[in-house]
């Protein structure tokens, strides 16, 4: 069995920049790697059946940390030398020479994400739920002539993983979703995080459909 990463682009730096930095109660650390020729930034986010998942941008700029701000509702991302600005939340960029052959990527295999369409955002938000409090990322990406937003989750460790997720007629283009389990409003998308008395999970939006969903069994 083919227990190589899976390696997944996302659509940018600043997304990229976003997973690893925004909501966490640290920033997660960065892999700075060859793949498929080119250097890149990576970092782990997932296992299926074995096989690490791990998400990617390619490296635009070299530096020593990746550099993420968010102030009234604009985000900035940068790869910087220091970590000088307080304001600002910085993961660490770890060099790899040259990848051992178990984490380079793998040919491919037949297993799956399950997908599992929830009714509604609201039920969406109460997935996301992680350890200590951190929610887990919603990851968008199109499909044909809509767009998936859901929350990868297996439910036992040993049975298969799921995609849990919402249909949406278009992109959000939203960084982040905002709800609240106080006043019974609809989530909602939103671009920072400033009105008080709501949770909020960051989107993270891929380049392309993920791979490594079974669309043949959607939900109709």
């Amino acid at each position: 069995m083919d227990r190589l990463p899976r390696y997944i682009q996302v659509s940018s730096t600043l997304e990229f920049s976003r997973l690893v930095c925004a909501l966490e109660r640290a920033p997660r650390v960065s892999f700075l790697h060859d793949h498929n020729g080119k250097k890149v930034l990576s970092v782990q986010m997932d296992i299926l059946k074995e096989k690490p998942i791990v998400y990617y941008t390619p490296l635009e700029h070299n530096g020593h940390y990746i550099c993420y701000g968010l102030k009234d509702g604009k985000e900035e991302s940068a790869v910087v030398d220091s970590t000088s600005d307080s304001s600002k939340l910085y993961s660490p960029i770890v060099r790899i020479k040259s990848l051992p052959e178990t984490l380079k990527p793998g040919n491919g295999t037949a297993d799956r994400y399950q997908p599992i369409e929830l009714e509604d955002l609201a039920s969406l938000a109460k997935l996301t739920w992680g350890f200590e409090e951190i929610p887990f990322p919603l990851f968008l990406f199109p499909l044909e002539k809509k767009w998936l937003i859901g929350v990868f989750m297996n439910f036992n460790e040993e049975g298969a993983s799921y995609f849990c997720h919402v249909v949406l007629d278009q992109d959000p283009k939203k960084p982040f979703m905002k709800f609240s389990t106080n006043n019974g409003s609809e989530p909602s998308f939103v671009d920072g995080l400033s009105d008080h008395g709501y949770s909020y999970i960051k989107i993270i939006k891929l380049k392309e459909t993920h791979p490594l969903v079974d669309y043949g069994h959607l939900q109709n």
